[in-house]
């Protein structure tokens, strides 16, 4: 079984190359392709059907081709126009939105956006953003309610950005006043975390009416190597951090604390990006449906009372 698991593994990566090699020249791979995919989908309909650990769908979550929140916007939007800058110290490719058709419903999007090769990597710091980044967020989301437009927000990072230039410029208060301004917004927010959300760097845009999660994506206080560090100081028990945080979407399904895991494609949506984009538009495009139904006033209350049901406390007399 583990040979076969392998033989698996290295095709998929071989199908992955030959689709970027054919996206990027534009050669017709399909002769090449089409042989592969179909061993990719033999091995794979051979393979037993027990859900993936917490580990490994941390690891799909980081899966070389997950869809970024760009590859999102190209197959679901239309009319995007990003808007730069907080109008105070500069702009942040790391956190970017603006105004767009989602499915053709106007709405006011707000991206983590990883970046989708190494160089674009390291320009967006993997989607970690700076304060200028969540102040840009809190200037997205006035003009959202000014013009009447749901936000739709897309997470994606491990965390803010932990360099002492994020500090200097007051990381931690950008970030808490983009929470405060998402949560007394009076416009529907659907938001999705579509890979790792991690920490108050996710949270900074994640306080919507209704919070979605694809199958294979987590959401945490902390990363799990972060946690493996504090708590063993050892970065490579990260898997029984993983354990421990319950971090994946049927946890956080089981603990309210999501209303909906979207599905992925057989084995992530890495491997089919456009089936990926479908199931996502589907269901903020239904969520938004039903949000539009309610008043400022219920959208606003219903999410502060949502966020302050989430945890667990005892009360002593």
């Amino acid at each position: 079984m583990t040979a076969s698991i392998d033989t698996l593994k290295e095709l998929e990566a071989r199908v992955h190359d030959l689709e970027v090699t054919a996206q990027k020249t534009g050669q017709n791979l399909d002769a090449a392709l089409n042989p592969l995919r179909a061993e990719v989908e033999r091995l794979r309909a051979q393979q037993p059907k027990a859900a993936p650990s917490r580990w490994e769908r941390v690891q799909l979550a980081r899966a070389q081709g997950r869809p970024t929140a760009l590859d999102y916007v190209d197959r679901l939007c239309t009319e995007f126009t990003e808007l730069h800058g907080d109008r105070r110290y500069g702009d942040d490719p790391a956190l970017i939105g603006g105004p767009a058709r989602w499915q053709g419903v106007p709405v006011m999007l707000l991206l983590q956006q990883k970046g989708r090769d190494t160089k674009s990597k390291i320009k967006r710091r993997f989607g970690s953003a700076n304060p200028e980044g969540y102040r840009k967020a809190v200037r997205l989301m006035d003009l959202a309610e000014k013009f009447g437009l749901p936000v739709v927000a897309l997470v994606d990072t491990q965390g803010a950005y932990p360099g002492l230039e994020a500090e200097e410029r007051g990381q931690g208060w950008a970030i808490a006043e983009s929470i405060r301004r998402m949560l007394n917004l009076r416009v529907p927010v659907v938001n999705v975390v579509i890979g790792e959300g991690g920490s108050g760097g996710a949270l900074a845009i994640g306080v919507g009416n209704r919070v979605l999660i694809q199958e294979n994506a987590w959401y945490s206080v902390i990363s799990p190597e972060g946690a493996a560090s504090i708590i063993w100081k050892d970065a490579s028990k990260a898997p029984l951090a993983a354990e421990a945080l319950r971090l994946t979407a049927p946890d956080l399904l089981a603990l309210g604390i999501v209303e909906e895991v979207i599905p992925e494609p057989a084995g992530g949506a890495h491997l089919n990006t456009d089936e990926a984009a479908r199931a996502v538009g589907e269901a903020v495009t239904r969520h938004l449906r039903e949000l539009a139904a309610q008043d400022a006033t219920t959208l606003k209350t219903d999410r502060a009372a949502r966020f302050r049901r989430l945890g667990a406390y005892t009360e002593t007399p």
